[in-house]
């Protein structure tokens, strides 16, 4: 009895085993739909938090210019803050996009 990979939520698993004990994929079928489905699923879930990040880098230029001046205050601090969070995560999240993307099937 060897330790395989589950192609849907990549758990170790027997490779005797009918369906995986994690997330119930039916290992008895076709296992490269599975793991094709599951590639598909983590890319969007990577371009969702793309999405997020660079929507909270957008927000925080807009709360720093609300007004048409700088802003001052605890204005500033949230907005530096949001500016800085997006900034951060969208270069993480870029980076993780391409790892994802460089790892065979």
């Amino acid at each position: 009895m060897a330790l395989i990979e589950c192609p849907s939520c990549k758990k170790r698993i027997s490779n005797k085993a009918k369906e995986c004990n994690s997330c119930g994929a039916n290992l008895s079928g076709n296992t490269e739909s599975l793991s094709l489905i599951s590639n598909i699923k983590r890319s969007n879930q990577l371009m969702n938090q793309s999405l997020l990040c660079m929507s909270l880098f957008i927000a925080g230029v807009v709360v720093w210019f609300w007004d048409g001046e700088p802003a001052q205050g605890v204005r500033s601090y949230i907005a530096g803050g949001l500016f800085v969070l997006g900034f951060v995560g969208y270069l993480i999240t870029r980076v993780r996009i391409v790892l994802h993307k460089r790892k065979k099937v």
